[in-house]
């Protein structure tokens, strides 16, 4: 099969020398690798056969299928998947055989950086835990994710982002009153746990350059990196936690702010448009009252506190008749911090996204969020789609390990490398 990504150039960016072998699957640990790539790094996704799903669909996956339809290759299709895995290549090979780990162990010998996000259980029970790795190579750096860590009395459970969301406190503030917990419905703790192991990767990787720069250098420069889904989110939860144990009293208010009034979300003109309303201090409060009739300016802090419904009912009156869009202008303008509340295909059209061309067409010419970075060596023109189930097959064996076409084929008739999920 011809990878029709073969000539394209990999990017060139501050990682392009770091080699990533990549097992992470779902959210947080596919972003992670997906923002090391973005800066450069090579990953290739050592991938299950049925790491995307079977071969014939009965049921969209959860986020359905790129471009709207399942195509001739449904797997390939997995929406959730292809946005993750840009600039990627895919080895798909069986590690539960025996030769099947030699040749992972092999890879690692020429990596830098192994990173999974299994359950506690999952790569010791493979013999491809940290001690096996260290073996195979003193320099490598292996960060593995699981939901509550390798250790303690949670170590055996199943982690899932809204599960790990609710022990993280985060739901202590979400909801509509201290009676009604929520969460966010978005596994929030999967993204901010990518971006702390992405952070985590960069400091292993400078602290073994530091070590190998020691006129000593230690047998071992490489190290275990250990990111807890559990933890990520608990450290997120970090400021109302820091209340408690001073005193405070923390409960769910909704869209209003203990320190700012007004602060909510109201509705516009339209079927579900919504624009959001802060008044950071009472110079923000004295701008809205000139523009919102009913309100007075001369109102203090406490007393839009105790007011709240009242100045939220005559806010949203006036709001109800206006565009979300021109309405926020209008009270930028007075210097008032307003926002759009935006639908997805809100912020595909968003001016701002548009003008710093964020979104990138890559898949069946789909908008993918592209890096929140700008910096000089970095530009998404050199990014490739996201690759079929073992489309590198061949050429990670060859290039990583300089191994033979023949051995190549022998592995695939005999079923340790795939690029379909088997029927």
């Amino acid at each position: 099969m011809v990878d029709p990504r073969a000539n394209e150039s990999r990017v060139d960016g501050p990682l392009r020398d770091v080699r990533i072998l990549d097992l992470t699957h779902v959210w947080a640990g596919p972003l992670a690798t997906r923002i090391l790539s973005d800066l450069g790094a090579q990953i290739v996704k050592i991938e299950r056969p049925m790491a995307r799903g079977p071969r014939e669909r009965v049921a969209a996956p959860i986020a359905g299928f790129i471009g709207g339809e399942p195509g001739p290759e449904p797997w390939n299709g997995n929406a959730a998947f292809v946005k993750l895995a840009r600039n990627s290549q895919s080895l798909c090979l069986d590690l539960k055989a025996t030769e099947g780990r030699e040749i992972f162990l092999q890879l690692v010998e020429q990596a830098d950086v192994v990173i999974e996000n299994f359950s506690a259980r999952a790569m010791p029970s493979l013999k491809l835990d940290y001690p096996h790795l260290k073996a195979a190579n003193p320099r490598i750096i292996y960060v593995t994710m699981p939901g509550y860590g390798t250790y303690g009395a949670y170590r055996d459970r199943v982690a899932f982002g809204p599960t790990v969301e609710m022990m993280s406190g985060l739901p202590n503030l979400m909801g509509y009153g201290p009676n009604e917990p929520r969460n966010t419905a978005m596994a929030l703790m999967d993204p901010t746990s990518a971006v702390t192991a992405t952070s985590a990767v960069m400091a292993a990787l400078r602290r073994r350059r530091a070590l190998e720069a020691q006129d000593d250098v230690p047998t071992v420069t490489g190290t275990r990196v250990e990111q807890s889904l559990h933890e990520g989110g608990v450290s997120f939860s970090g400021p109302w936690l820091i209340e408690h144990q001073l005193g405070g009293n923390v409960e769910s208010m909704g869209n209003r702010h203990p320190a700012m009034a007004p602060h909510g979300v109201f509705p516009c003109e339209g079927d579900d448009q919504w624009i959001a309303i802060a008044c950071r201090d009472d110079g923000d409060w004295w701008s809205l009252a000139r523009v919102v009739p009913g309100l007075d300016a001369n109102w203090s802090l406490a007393e839009r506190v105790a007011k709240a419904d009242v100045i939220e009912e005559t806010i949203a009156a006036y709001t109800l008749l206006a565009n979300k869009h021109v309405l926020t202008e209008s009270l930028q303008r007075v210097g008032v911090p307003a926002g759009p509340v935006n639908t997805a295909p809100d912020m595909l059209d968003d001016a701002q996204a548009v003008s710093r061309e964020f979104f990138v067409p890559l898949d069946k010419n789909t908008p993918m969020p592209g890096l929140p970075v700008k910096m000089a060596g970095l530009s998404s023109s050199e990014w490739s789609p996201s690759p079929a189930l073992g489309a590198d097959n061949a050429s990670v064996l060859r290039d990583w390990l300089n191994m033979a076409d023949d051995d190549i084929g022998r592995l695939s008739a005999q079923g340790l490398i795939f690029d379909k999920p088997p029927l």
